[in-house]
């Protein structure tokens, strides 16, 4: 009798279209921006930037995100999945990489921010072009494989690595900004070459059609109604804020305190994601596999919580020390152990939980508003986080955990199920 296949596996092999498109170019994220993100906070650090100002920069982007994220329903479904995808991407990665590059003070680093925020259009439209031909009981394995995608990229880390032992943190930066501009820009041809436009697009861009953005723009009064009708909308909204905000902050300052308050030296902080994306991995096709079942999502977003507020108390446990000893990093084992799975049953919830719960037939303007309602509420804790690190480096930590702890006791006590399909959904969407 042949062997059964991990339902994981089985979900990948049968990937087809868009869903193979998007998961399959995911990894050269880990050749591009993944390389320098462990060291953006360490360089502006090193080119003379406080952490007040860091944090501001990560507000800054927020509300980039922000005004991004409230137009980019809109021009998603005017201009098609596809075509927004491609352009956005090349806005938002491709030119401020070059910018990050050739940094020399805050203000580089300031207009950079501000270019990057438009991600969250691309964010939009690369969600509607994974998920819209794909039945909606396949969703959470397709963010579950995207995610998985996304952790197999950190193996490239020791590039990085090798690079800033040979020629110093900020050269090496540098070079992989250039780097990273470059194979973004490979990364959306090769999504666009291999991609089709969804029948939901089709169907949209046919409606839109001699619509003006600014008249689109003037529907989103009845698009806001849909989601404060939604219970299930609201509470989704509610978990991806306070994720959004607990990863703005571990972004922007693990690395920092790491660094700067545990003593562990520049070559050795890209090692630190890619240990916790092949945790992630690992623990993705074991324990979060297992508990992701859609009976038991309720119970999965708590336990994620609740872990990771664990690596976030852990984390500000660690004696502070100028040089990095053995305990310190048996404790930052553990850290990454805990923060891997939390942050991957988190991910894969908070993405799933809002495209389990969207109007399938209003999804590209339900997911702008909802992502500019988190980038609203997440905005302010880049500069609160960067105002507490430059008093306390672990207190940036004490305030996620709070944030978590609020994340508990909602998902405890208003969690809602996920709606079913309407009939007129049914008509439009597959399986």
């Amino acid at each position: 009798m042949p062997r059964a296949r991990h339902p994981l596996i089985h979900a990948l092999t049968n990937l087809r279209g868009n869903g193979r498109a998007c998961v399959y170019t995911e990894p050269m994220w880990g050749l591009s921006m993944a390389l320098v993100l462990p060291y953006a906070s360490v360089y502006m650090l090193a080119l003379g930037l406080d952490d007040k100002q860091i944090g501001l920069l990560a507000s800054v982007s927020m509300l980039s995100q922000m005004v991004s994220g409230l137009v980019s329903g809109a021009i998603t479904d005017k201009f098609g999945r596809r075509l927004t995808t491609a352009v956005s991407d090349f806005i938002a990665f491709v030119i401020p990489a070059m910018i990050w590059a050739f940094a020399q003070n805050f203000w580089w680093f300031l207009i950079a921010a501000t270019i990057n925020g438009v991600w969250q259009v691309s964010q939009n439209s690369w969600d509607c072009l994974l998920v819209e031909d794909v039945p909606r009981s396949t969703i959470p394995k397709v963010y579950s494989l995207v995610k998985i995608a996304a952790d197999l990229s950190a193996l490239f880390a020791p590039i990085a690595a090798l690079l800033v032992s040979q020629f110093g943190l900020v050269f090496a930066v540098r070079l992989l900004y250039v780097n990273a501009s470059f194979v973004m820009l490979a990364k959306l041809l090769l999504l666009y070459r291999f991609s089709t436009e969804t029948r939901m697009g089709r169907i949209r861009k046919e409606q839109t059609k001699g619509v003006s953005l600014r008249s689109a723009l003037a529907g989103y009064p009845q698009v806001v109604r849909l989601i404060v009708a939604s219970k299930g909308t609201l509470f989704a909204l509610l978990i991806s804020a306070i994720y959004s905000a607990v990863w703005l902050v571990n972004s922007t300052f693990w690395q920092v305190v790491v660094n700067k308050r545990l003593g562990v030296p520049d070559a050795l902080l890209p090692f630190f994601p890619m240990v916790r994306s092949l945790l992630s991995l690992l623990l993705f096709f074991t324990v979060i596999h297992w508990l992701t079942h859609g009976s038991r999502l309720r119970s999965s977003t708590i336990a994620g919580l609740v872990v990771y507020l664990a690596g976030q108390l852990l984390l500000v446990s660690i004696p502070a020390a100028d040089e990095a000893t053995g305990l310190t990093y048996l404790m930052l084992a553990v850290c990454l152990l805990l923060d891997a799975f939390g942050t991957g049953v988190l991910f894969m919830l908070s993405e799933s939980l809002v495209a389990l719960h969207v109007d399938a037939t209003e999804r590209s303007r339900v997911m702008a508003i909802q992502r500019t309602l988190v980038m609203l509420v997440s905005a302010p804790f880049g500069w609160i986080s960067g105002w507490l690190s430059d008093m306390n480096r672990t207190w940036p930590f004490l305030l996620t955990s709070t944030l978590l702890v609020i994340g508990i006791i909602a998902a405890g006590r208003f969690w809602v199920t996920t709606h079913a399909p309407t009939e007129h959904e049914e008509e439009l969407l597959p399986g």
